[in-house]
Formats: C-alpha cells, sequence, structure tokens
C-alpha cells in the first residue's frame, strides 16, 4: 500500500495551521534581516516580517535550502514508512533549490541505498512563487488523504504549474531592483513617470505586461487582465502584502464580474517580500491561452 509525502519549501507561504492541519513537510527558509536570523514561516509570521522591514532599508537575506536539509528530510521520511514523496521546490530560474532538491535525492540513494525499491521521490518544479504553488499543494494533500494516486497528484500539480499565471502590482520597485532577482523589474524604466508595471509571474519567468499610472487604477487593471486573461469558471487567487485594502477592492470587482470569491486569499512571506517588496497585491489565474 502506497503512502504519499508531499515536501516542498517555505516559500510556497501556507499559513502555518494548514500546513500542520493536513500534515505538509515544509523545509523553511532561513531568513535574516534587522539583526534577526529565523525560519520563514516557523519563526515568524508575514505581519511580523512587513513590521521588521518597515524599520530598516536592509534587504532581507536568505539562501537556497541545501542538498543535506533534503537528503536528511528524505531520510526521514523514509524512517516513517513512506513509499512515495512529491518534492515541489520554488521557481528554478530564482533559486538553486530545485536543483539542490535532486541532488540530495542522489545523495540519499547513495547513502541510503537500501530505500531504493522502497520509496520513489518526483522532483518537481514549481516555475513560480509564493500560493502559485502553495494552494496545489494544499488541494494535493486532501487528495492524497482521499486516495488519489501518486500519478494522479503529479499530473495534477504539473497542470497547475504549467496553466497558471500571476498578475502581480508592486507599489514600488526598490526591493526587487535591489535584490536582483526580478528581470521585469530591471527592465521597467516608467517609475519617474509615475507609472506602475504589471508583473506577470509564469512558466518560470517574469516579464512587465502592461503598466498603469496612480494607485487608483490598480484594481481595475487587475480586473479588466484576470477577466481577459482567466479560463471560465476556473478558480482564482488573490494575494497581497502588509496592507490588504486594495486586494479587498480587488476581490469585490471580481465577484461582480465572475460571480465567485477567491478561491484562496493569502499574503506573501519573507522570501517574496525580500524580492518584490512587502506592498503589493496580486491575482493569480489559470489563464485560457494555456
Amino acid at each position: 500500500m502506497s503512502k504519499i509525502m508531499i515536501l516542498t519549501d517555505s516559500c510556497c507561504d501556507l499559513p502555518k495551521e494548514i500546513i500542520e492541519e493536513l500534515g505538509i513537510k515544509v523545509l523553511p527558509f532561513e531568513v535574516s534581516v534587522g539583526g534577526e536570523t529565523f525560519n520563514e514561516i516557523f519563526d515568524k509570521s508575514s505581519q511580523e516580517v512587513y513590521d521588521i522591514m518597515a524599520h530598516t532599508d536592509e534587504i532581507p537575506k536568505h539562501s537556497q535550502i541545501s542538498p543535506v536539509r533534503f537528503e536528511e528530510a528524505y531520510k526521514e521520511l523514509f524512517e516513517q514508512g513512506y513509499t512515495d514523496v512529491i518534492s515541489v521546490s520554488i521557481n528554478s530560474n530564482g533559486s538553486g533549490t530545485y536543483n539542490n532538491s535532486i541532488v540530495g535525492k542522489e545523495d540519499f540513494y547513495e547513502s541510503t541505498p537500501e530505500a531504493k525499491d522502497k520509496m520513489n521521490i518526483y522532483n518537481l518544479d514549481s516555475k513560480c512563487y509564493t500560493v502559485f504553488y502553495g494552494y496545489p499543494i494544499m488541494e494535493a494533500m486532501k487528495r492524497i488523504k482521499k486516495g488519489a494516486a501518486v500519478e494522479e497528484i503529479i499530473a495534477y500539480l504539473e497542470d497547475w504549474f504549467n496553466v497558471c499565471g500571476v498578475y502581480a502590482i508592486p507599489y514600488n520597485l526598490k526591493y526587487a531592483k535591489k535584490s536582483g532577482r526580478i528581470s521585469a523589474a530591471k527592465a521597467f524604466a516608467g517609475e519617474l513617470l509615475g507609472l506602475k508595471p504589471v508583473i506577470l509571474f509564469a512558466d518560470g519567468t517574469t516579464d512587465t505586461v502592461d503598466k498603469i499610472r496612480g494607485e487608483k487604477n490598480i484594481v481595475p487593471k487587475l480586473v479588466d487582465i484576470a477577466e481577459k486573461n482567466m479560463t471560465p469558471q476556473t478558480p482564482y487567487l488573490i494575494l497581497h502584502g502588509r496592507d490588504n485594502t486594495l486586494a479587498k477592492e480587488l476581490e469585490k470587482e471580481l465577484i461582480k464580474r465572475t460571480g465567485r470569491k477567491a478561491e484562496m486569499y493569502g499574503n506573501i512571506g519573507a522570501v517574496v517580500s525580500a524580492n518584490i517588496g512587502p506592498d503589493i497585491v496580486a491575482v493569480l489565474i489559470r489563464r485560457k491561452n494555456k
């Protein structure tokens, strides 16, 4: 009889309560900012991270999760009797964590050869960040608990990663430019004119797909983009940073257009905040052109 676990990293931005309730195995990123070092999600909430960032000009620093930590996690799951481990990692174009998950697998099988015929490890690149992969992991764990086969779970996750996209508007590009992680921000030159970029996160890349002038136009623009690109009658998610005012307005307008509430309403964590800033609003959809 199969026993399946999903292993992921803390950039999935799932609340600690959901992680514990569903029993998801999460490896935390270690984050340093404001003279403190802590494990994302488990040591500090997103709001606590925002508060730290509000009192320092320092950009939070974090490093990729090492092969050793993956090897240790695989060994722990093997000892717990799991037959299948689906390892889902942050976008490989933004972090070496995905590659480290593969190296960790190779090291695990080398150090624990008896596991080769007893536990399968499947490494998946989410191709994105935050609840882009956190939400489908949550839903996949629910399916596992209902008896879904590992092949079904992998197909569900890969479909989500290939089809979905996040349209995000950061209120400023200070963090994105300093971190150097978001190429779309480096290419955007409209800040002096009071313009804000609409950045699409999808397929492992970032791209500026539109621009707006003024905060009052953020919600109308995201609603139009979501309605234009969304596969009809599919779930959408809303993300925000330390201020959820525009996120609430966004959901209100999307309910008018689609007749449906957001499937999930969440905030970005420390790793994402470090790279795009704590002030953002975004909508995640299943793209109909995919």
